[in-house]
């Protein structure tokens, strides 16, 4: 069905979140690695987020980055294919579609 994603990675994420996944890996031209997809709220809770985050509703996830390059080729892929919330964070990319929340964000963790 996708390109670039096994079932298994993208299991109870959000169809539409994974096409444009899929678009933006194309244009990134380097491996998307979700090291976090669908999460429980107590799971959220653990990893510092909160209850009812885009993680919790199956429209979030978390790109392994491990260099500057890497960081690049992701950002670029995802906002050309129209993301409009991206967090920039130490070891990852986080890249969601909760329009529920602020759109047109890109934050970056300390």
């Amino acid at each position: 069905m996708f390109k670039y994603f096994k079932p298994e990675e993208i299991k109870g994420l959000d169809l539409g979140l994974v096409k444009m996944l899929d678009q933006a890996r194309e244009i990134a031209g380097i491996p998307f690695i979700i090291t976090s997809g669908l999460r429980s709220a107590e799971h959220s809770l653990e990893l510092g987020g909160y209850l009812n985050d885009a993680h919790t509703k199956g429209l979030a996830v978390d790109l392994r980055c491990r260099d500057s390059r890497q960081r690049f080729l992701i950002l670029k892929g995802l906002f050309a294919v129209g993301f409009v919330r991206i967090g920039d964070e130490i070891d990852h990319v986080h890249a969601d579609i909760d329009i529920s929340k602020d759109v047109n964000v890109c934050w970056r963790d300390k």
